[in-house]
């Protein structure tokens, strides 16, 4: 089984976005047996609380559906054990995740975006308020991500 963990800053938007859109996409190929996922932040400022309401919505307008318990958390160095991959967001997740998982021996942290092959940042809607975007960069990820069979 292949265990993922997304991150992004607070685990209100982009990360929790990730997760449940890789979800949908191993459940519509019938996957749910090879794959475990999750998602977290970098930071703690957002932990407890719920998926911001326009990722929410964004999820909805697509189809793909979230737990609503689900609520942030903060990646804590078990995790790195406990997990195959944690992929970031952006490169400012790299940068803070390190604070966290000072190194990264086994190569299980990355982009992504850089599945796609081009390393770059997600598009972020905390800044911009366009969930769109986001959503298309996240499933352009994913899917990346499963046709490489990770």
């Amino acid at each position: 089984m292949v265990k993922l963990l997304f991150i992004c800053h607070g685990n209100i938007c982009r990360s929790p976005m990730a997760e449940f859109v890789m979800k949908a996409l191993v459940r519509s190929r019938r996957l749910e047996d090879e794959y475990h996922i999750e998602s977290a932040a970098v930071s703690d400022e957002e932990t407890g609380n719920p998926i911001y309401p326009p990722a929410k919505r964004c999820l909805t307008q697509h189809g793909v559906p979230f737990d609503n318990s689900k609520t942030a958390r903060k990646i804590t160095p078990a995790d790195y054990a406990r997990f195959d991959r944690i992929i970031c967001m952006d490169a400012s997740n790299l940068r803070l995740i390190r604070r966290i998982i000072p190194s990264d021996p086994e190569g299980k942290i990355h982009l992504l975006m850089s599945y796609t092959g081009r390393s770059r940042d997600v598009a972020d809607p905390w800044y911009t308020g366009d969930f769109e975007t986001t959503f298309q960069d996240i499933l352009e990820g994913c899917e990346a991500m499963l046709a490489a069979r990770l």
